[in-house]
């Protein structure tokens, strides 16, 4: 394979992995949107409208993002005193998980 067309092939997969990463971040903004900001501060500015709610760009500092994997999958049923449980399927899990990595300060 000739250089430039190896380079053109990298590129392309980067860009396509880029792609698949950004459809997860906005499928998992639009859930956080919907299940998560009536108590959250879900971006990366703001306050949570619920004080015990902690806000989703800080949450790195309370636990390491990618171990609230087993949390979403068993069903969150602790948190704030006002938190609904939630279970998320591994394909909501991941995109959620692309999201709060995408806002950790």
């Amino acid at each position: 394979m000739k250089p430039l067309t190896r380079s053109c092939l990298v590129l392309a997969c980067i860009s396509t992995a880029a792609v698949a990463q950004s459809g997860r971040v906005q499928r998992g903004f639009t859930f956080a949107q919907t299940n998560c900001s009536q108590c959250h501060a879900i971006g990366r500015v703001g306050e949570s409208p619920i004080p015990e709610a902690p806000p989703f760009r800080t949450l790195h500092t309370r636990y390491p993002i990618e171990s609230l994997a087993e949390a979403f999958a068993e069903g969150i049923t602790t948190g704030h005193p006002s938190m609904p449980q939630f279970q998320l399927d591994p394909a909501q899990i991941n995109d959620l998980l692309a999201y709060l990595d995408s806002v950790q300060d």
